[in-house]
């Protein structure tokens, strides 16, 4: 059974629908020196397509602004994993095993 929205939820929904989230594939790579290839696997796409968004002139094929959306949230992963709950990685990477999370997490500090 469905639940009904909630004016909250749908004030949530209206903030996420006008959020320009994005990081574009050149400043990702710069910032985090991935390979194409892992740039592919975050943003679901083949390495080829990946490869075109680093091109000039005719070659060139501009990422999506899902895929943008896609750098933007694995940049902010990486840069606030440690302060998200093991709980709240669970649920964003439900079907990963659940321990996944807590194996990365950095216990020297």
């Amino acid at each position: 059974m469905t639940r009904p929205l909630t004016d909250r939820d749908l004030q949530l929904i209206q903030l996420y629908a006008r959020c320009r989230l994005g990081l574009s594939p050149q400043a990702f790579y710069s910032k985090w020196g991935v390979s194409h290839e892992l740039i592919a696997a975050i943003c679901s796409r083949s390495p080829v397509t990946v490869h075109r968004w680093f091109l000039q002139g005719q070659d060139y094929r501009a990422p999506s602004a899902s895929d943008l959306r896609h750098l933007a949230l694995m940049d902010f992963m990486l840069e606030h994993f440690e302060m998200m709950p093991s709980d709240l990685m669970a649920m964003l990477c439900a079907g990963v095993a659940l321990n996944a999370s807590e194996e990365f997490r950095d216990t020297s500090t």
